[in-house]
């Protein structure tokens, strides 16, 4: 299981560092408000909060924009829960996992309760409040085998020059598969052979003002 495992060092002692790919997990600058900046208001979150709304992700990894959008969620008070399903290829340990996201307490009292469960199984099968569920294995694999339709998705997998697997055509095109339509999609990156990816998967594709040093990021809407 060691070469399926998360390998990781750390940067400062608190940022998690992918030796695999040697990219770090969050921003260098302040990785909660560049989830906030990018997968919360690049889907237009919470605005479009609706019962049983699905949100979908390429890398769990921390699980930090879970946590980030589980904590919008229940600020919004929409009734029930929501829906989360990530797919996650290396996954960090539970210790790993609370050691990275000590580093935001304003969503503690989440990371808490995701830790503990993580630790049980990470597949989230016993985490209670919300009904969130990680795939484990490779996502161009996995993702195929999925029977559902996502409002919303966070594509962040690490850098597509570092990590092209997780953002080539193929899988963008099962990404809008498993979209319902008039859906959304954000990411950090504005590669431009993943923004062809989304077209070519049926979305419309617009590069916008990036988080922090990086200038651009993508946002997309599924054509209907």
């Amino acid at each position: 299981m060691s070469d399926q495992r998360a390998n990781l060092e750390w940067r400062d002692g608190a940022i998690p560092v992918s030796t695999r790919f040697d990219d770090p997990y969050f921003s260098l600058d302040n990785g909660l408000e560049e989830t906030r900046h990018v997968f919360l208001q690049g889907n237009d979150l919470p605005a479009r909060f609706v019962p049983g709304f699905h949100i979908a992700e390429l890398g769990f990894g921390t699980g930090l924009n879970f946590l980030t959008v589980w904590a919008a969620w229940e600020v919004a008070g929409v009734e029930g829960p929501l829906r989360f399903t990530s797919f996650e290829g290396f996954p960090m340990s539970a210790e790993e996992m609370a050691r990275a996201l000590a580093a935001f307490p304003e969503v503690a009292p989440y990371a808490e309760r995701l830790v503990a469960a993580w630790g049980e199984d990470p597949t989230l099968a016993t985490l209670e409040g919300v009904e969130a569920r990680v795939v484990i294995g490779d996502a161009r694999e996995t993702l195929a085998k999925q029977d559902f339709s996502a409002d919303a998705w966070f594509l962040d997998g690490f850098s597509p020059a570092k990590n092209p697997e997780l953002w080539d055509a193929d899988l963008m095109a099962e990404v809008g598969r498993h979209m319902k339509p008039g859906g959304s999609a954000a990411t950090y990156t504005a590669a431009g052979f993943v923004r062809r990816g989304l077209d070519a998967a049926g979305f419309d594709v617009e590069r916008v003002p990036g988080f922090g040093r990086k200038r651009h990021m993508t946002v997309a809407r599924k054509r209907t």
